[in-house]
């Protein structure tokens, strides 16, 4: 039986990949904090619905390989959650609207969910490992 048939794992494998594009998508932001005119972005808000319908037929974004010299990008599978413009609450002269200290709280929220989805997780599998034990073993 794969873990994923069970509902409730299937879930929290769905927060864990929400969790990890949102971290993603703020280490972008991050990264791009110096960069004249970028705006920030961020994730939609995670729904299990969105979690359990499975990835949608989005068309990924491939790097392209200009000289044959050239490492191939990673195969990156198509996401499920969308990415929107979230311009923080200012904005520099050179157009740039990243602050860093908001930032830097949205990956700790990214991260606590993170933290606490893996636990919920672990305490689930430790508990169907209790179930499938032999009685008295």
């Amino acid at each position: 039986m794969d873990l994923d048939q069970i509902p409730l794992l299937a879930m929290i494998k769905g927060k864990l990949g929400y969790d990890t594009a949102r971290q993603r998508t703020i280490a972008q932001n991050v990264a791009n904090a110096d960069t004249p005119g970028y705006a920030p972005s961020d994730l939609d808000a995670f729904t299990f619905k969105k979690a359990m319908d499975g990835p949608e037929a989005l068309a990924p974004v491939a790097a392209a390989r200009t000289d044959a010299a050239h490492i191939s990008p990673p195969k990156v599978a198509p996401s499920v959650w969308k990415v929107h413009d979230a311009p923080d609450s200012e904005a520099r002269l050179d157009g740039n609207q990243v602050v860093l200290e908001e930032q830097m709280m949205k990956m700790t929220e990214a991260r606590m969910d993170y933290d606490a989805a893996v636990s919920l997780y672990q305490q689930s599998l430790g508990l169907l490992k209790l179930a499938t034990r032999r009685p008295g073993g």
